[in-house]
């Protein structure tokens, strides 16, 4: 369904009981939206959440309405937040889509009841020490101008964004499986303006180490051992500034544990919410 959002026609799925506790999950890669990845990740809590997937103002098929700025796509969690009638949510996200649940959680702390967080990063450094990362790898030879232009937000247009990420995604997973790989490409909807705004205005300024001993909602910081884009030193950072979080490294895991560990992955989310929300009651285990 469309929901108008803050002035856009934001593209929304609900799964779960209408009535239940609200979970906002926010997709990963800023321009590349797809609900499969979140709906995957988070759809199997619908037995115990009303689970919110959506794609962000100018991400998959949402309208392209700018501003696409951390703040702005937080105010749209909140805005979904208030749309579905709930107090407090429980909010998540993957990769970029952590950059925005931590923004959330930052700028509305009354409104969190607890943080899922999936292989991110808490500030830009994650992309700066990447470069060596990508040089030292031997998977995949890459094609240097086009790794520079996706990283600095200087992609021409939707096909050009497609093709940069299908030649970065063998980068991604813990055993590369290049079947797989094509398949998650071709899955993908590419918006290379969202893309752009990201890395051009987005990342220069990104950094909430500073804001995040100020975050008291119980989080789950998740991360792939050999992720390489945001590496487990990142979630360390992330786990120790926030004081009431949990870190979890997924041994067989690059950037996506949700994935390529995904029972253990579901197990974990379930533990820990347990936990965190004893309000919820028995936990499926």
């Amino acid at each position: 369904m469309f929901v108008e959002i803050n002035g856009a026609q934001l593209n929304v799925e609900v799964l779960g009981d209408e009535g239940a506790p609200v979970l906002i999950a926010h997709h990963g890669g800023g321009g590349i939206g797809s609900l499969a990845e979140p709906k995957s990740t988070f759809g199997p809590l619908a037995d115990l959440f009303r689970v919110i997937v959506f794609d962000a103002r100018g991400c998959g098929l949402s309208e392209a309405a700018p501003p696409y700025s951390h703040a702005q796509w937080a105010a749209d969690v909140d805005a979904l937040r208030e749309w579905a009638g709930a107090e407090k949510i429980v909010v998540t996200g993957g990769s970029y889509g952590g950059f925005i649940a931590m923004e959330y959680a930052i700028a509305y702390p009354d409104r969190v009841s607890a943080m899922i967080l999936r292989d991110t990063s808490p500030d830009r450094e994650n992309l700066t020490s990447a470069v060596e990362r990508a040089r030292a790898q031997t998977r995949v030879k890459l094609n240097w101008e086009n790794y520079d232009r996706y990283w600095s937000g200087n992609i021409r247009d939707d096909a050009d964004l497609k093709a940069c990420w299908a030649e970065l995604i063998p980068l991604y997973d813990f055993e590369y499986d290049p079947v797989a790989a094509t398949a998650r490409v071709e899955a993908g909807i590419y918006r290379h303006e969202a893309h752009n705004w990201c890395f051009q205005h987005n990342a220069p300024i990104y950094d909430v180490k500073p804001q995040l001993p100020s975050v008291t909602c119980p989080t789950l910081v998740t991360v792939g051992r050999t992720d390489w884009i945001t590496p487990v030193s990142s979630a360390e950072t992330i786990a120790s500034l926030i004081p009431n979080s949990k870190l979890v490294v997924f041994e067989k895991s690059g950037h996506s544990p949700q994935i390529e560990e995904a029972e253990l992955f579901q197990q974990t989310m379930r533990d820990f919410l347990a936990e965190a929300l004893p309000d919820l009651g028995a936990v499926a285990r």
